[in-house]
């Protein structure tokens, strides 16, 4: 019988989610983005859930990246048509929604997946976790969001470093950069996600719905915004290019690139 992408767990008022497909690190492929936002979607709606924690299988990775074998043959077009669909179905959906979505992040945070976890509220990792964003080592940018959110969270010179330099940092840097609220053991992660959550729970759903709106404006992250555009329009432009056959074909070779 073949599982579910997506698992959906209910603890009181708070909704525990969890990508489910440890045997490729959680990687975020069309059906992963599809069941995920169509569930966030049902969850925005219900309301007797108060907020949600998102994390993934195992003890490996939150999401290790985006699914790269779906893409390794796009063109600028359908580059730009990736970024665009990903972050109106599913990133954009999640940083918009009115309770808080918290990212339990369990290992591995990379590209699309530390993408998915800063379009969240905000985020717990556990000790072990790694996050960055190494698309430049494919001959791509962060197509989700990442040239904005991570910036607004951690400052434009991290940020940067963390882009061009492909490097990843760990659980204690990411708290000390503000990236992360908290740090605890792996399996601690998920209980002190969701007693904050119930904690949530337990406050007015208009006022933190409010909260959630006007913290969006005044940091100047909301979706939709000139620079989200952008990211797309560069993203796309890095499809087709040699750089990108180079690094996607690397990376399928399991291989270094050779820019």
């Amino acid at each position: 019988m073949e599982q579910p992408l997506v698992i959906l767990e209910r603890q009181d008022r708070v909704a525990l989610v969890t990508i489910n497909r440890p045997e490729k690190l959680n990687a975020l492929n069309t059906g992963v983005i599809s069941a995920l936002a169509s569930l966030m979607e049902e969850l925005n709606k219900d309301t007797y859930i108060r907020a949600i924690v998102l994390t993934g299988a195992g003890n490996k990775a939150f999401v290790a990246g985006a699914d790269i074998s779906e893409f390794s043959t796009f063109n600028a077009k359908e580059g730009y048509a990736l970024a665009h669909q990903g972050q109106e179905q599913l990133f954009d959906r999640i940083a918009l929604m009115d309770k808080p979505v918290i990212a339990a992040i369990n290992g591995y945070a990379l590209g699309g997946g530390l993408e998915l976890a800063m379009a969240c509220h905000f985020r717990y990792a556990s000790t072990h976790a790694k996050m960055g964003l190494p698309e430049v080592t494919l001959g791509l940018i962060p197509g989700y969001g990442g040239t904005q959110r991570l910036p607004a969270l951690v400052g434009s010179g991290l940020a940067l470093e963390m882009m061009t330099s492909a490097q990843m940092i760990d659980a204690d840097q990411a708290y000390a950069a503000g990236l992360v609220n908290k740090v605890v053991a792996l399996d601690e992660l998920v209980p002190a996600a969701c007693a904050v959550g119930k904690k949530i729970a337990q406050n007015a759903p208009g006022a933190v719905a409010h909260a959630l709106r006007a913290v969006r404006a005044g940091a100047g992250a909301q979706p939709g915004t000139p620079g989200y555009e952008v990211e797309k329009k560069a993203f796309s432009a890095c499809f087709g290019t040699a750089e990108f056959t180079e690094g996607v074909g690397a990376f399928l070779a399991k291989r270094t690139p050779d820019f």
